[in-house]
């Protein structure tokens, strides 16, 4: 999830010493191709250009070590390679008569060796689109295999005058963010509107928060309550410069009106920015947002709690876990055990159905205390472990809305031989009940979503609920 890139960009790299061997005989090639990948140990050299050998290395990579590598048809691999390839000819006006699909038999060595020859037959009557070519034939590659934590990390550029903890972008964000339009779009809610103005752009624009945004660029963000791509233009990504226009109503006043939005640099409120935030609410509640599971995450929520219970006696936890895009399963499960031991809070399973179980710690101590768990559809990856165990293990209720539907599995990371990453998971992930999270999301005890209405006025209706549930 946008959560996988961000993590996987800044890890450390060094290619492997499998990744620095001298090029085998094309004979031996495919071998090599599937033991070369190695993960990273050290930070990693400049990138280096993508070549049909880098691509290769992915292939074989993949074919190797992805969780349905052994069963996968790697003919859709290909196809997907080659039509990127011919599509990028074509927005270039560079087509060449050669560029012809090679026929694959489903052999993956001998269906490598055709469409490399292809290729380069094809790129080397176009030298000066060989790199662009390699870049789109190996995106459309990983892409091809249709999982939201699989990713390659290339490229990865910061605008001018960047500073830590920048934004970049339009200045706001809307009930429908940016990692859920990576990862499943599907479990977004109509109408689109605008929750939080964070920049600059969007201030002087006079966005408010509630805000629908009815059109995107002229294109209706939702058609019969099924989001459409044009949603994605909401979030940019640097470098992405081309203006936005946006259709708006203010349904307080009645008011329509179009602005266009241009993406650049805005300064984050840096307490949003905060991994972990607490507060006492009605003199008994311990609230604690946390953004994501990132390393000492769980011992962070539980000394806030802890704080929080000094002097008095607690009546309950709301653990806001609203907009989490996931992280550490290691601090996913920590969490959990401060509320239940000798559980088993998820299941990391093969292809061939063999599975390995993620337990509580039982050394952490349990805190006896009720808990609600706040979720929404920006709810991914780790933060779903946490909400399928509490729901599935009685540990709590969830209140808000379907989570995102973005926990594939855990993702590792493999070098390749232009020092980029190829990320994906070698198991995918299911729940406490053995269920599939992934695509589905997990649903609230109590759904309450936020409207325009509420954003408007302010409202947080899942944190009332959630309030209300404790003080029974």
């Amino acid at each position: 999830m946008t959560v996988t890139r961000t993590a996987a960009a800044g890890l450390a790299l060094l290619l492997a010493a499998a990744c620095t061997a001298p090029t085998p005989p094309r004979s031996q090639a495919s071998t090599a191709g599937a033991t070369a990948c190695a993960p990273p140990q050290a930070p990693p050299e400049a990138e280096t250009a993508t070549t049909i050998d880098v691509i290769e290395q992915a292939y074989f990579c993949i074919l190797g070590n992805y969780y349905s590598g052994p069963t996968l048809d790697a003919r859709s691999l290909l196809t997907a390679g080659f039509i990127a390839l011919t599509q990028e000819l074509n927005r270039n006006g560079r087509d060449v008569p050669d560029a012809s699909m090679p026929a694959l038999t489903g052999d993956r060595k001998a269906d490598w060796a055709a469409f490399e020859t292809a290729y380069r037959k094809i790129t080397d009557q176009v030298p000066d689109l060989r790199d662009k070519l390699a870049v789109v034939t190996l995106e459309a590659i990983v892409a091809a295999l249709g999982d939201n934590h699989a990713r390659w990390m290339h490229d990865v550029q910061r605008p001018p005058d960047y500073y830590d903890g920048d934004g970049y972008g339009l200045g706001f964000q809307a009930n429908v963010d940016g990692p859920q339009v990576d990862g499943n779009p599907g479990v977004a809610l109509a109408p689109l509107f605008v929750t939080t103005v964070e920049g600059d752009a969007a201030q002087a624009a006079g966005l408010r928060p509630g805000d629908v945004i009815e059109s995107i660029n002229g294109s209706a963000p939702f058609i019969d309550g099924t989001p459409t791509p044009a949603i994605a233009a909401l979030y940019p990504r640097y470098p992405e410069a081309r203006p936005v226009q946006l259709r708006l109503l203010r349904q307080a006043s009645g008011r329509r009106w179009t602005v266009t939005l241009k993406p650049g640099l805005y300064q984050r409120d840096l307490a949003a920015l905060q991994v972990v935030r607490s507060k006492l609410l009605d003199d008994d509640i311990a609230y604690v947002r946390l953004a994501g599971f990132t390393p000492d995450s769980a011992n962070r929520v539980l000394r806030a709690i802890s704080r929080l219970r000094t002097g008095r006696a607690l009546a309950g936890v709301v653990l806001d876990l609203r907009g989490n895009g996931g992280g550490s399963p290691v601090e996913a499960t920590r969490l959990l055990s401060a509320f239940v031991h000798g559980k088993v809070t998820a299941y990391q399973c093969a292809a061939d159905g063999r599975c390995s179980t993620s337990r509580t710690d039982d050394t952490v101590e349990l805190l006896h205390l009720p808990l609600v768990v706040l979720v929404d559809q920006g709810c991914a990856s780790a933060c779903e472990h946490v909400s399928a165990a509490v729901k599935d293990l009685r540990i709590g209720q969830l209140v808000g809305t379907r989570t995102a539907g973005v926990i594939s599995g855990p993702a590792q990371s493999y070098l390749l031989g232009n020092n980029t990453l190829l990320g994906f998971p070698a198991r995918h992930h299911l729940g406490p009940n053995r269920e599939v999270i992934d695509q589905v999301g997990v649903p609230p005890d109590h759904y309450v979503p936020l409207t325009p209405q509420d954003a408007a006025a302010g409202r947080d209706p899942a944190l009332a609920k959630a309030l209300t549930l404790l003080q029974k």
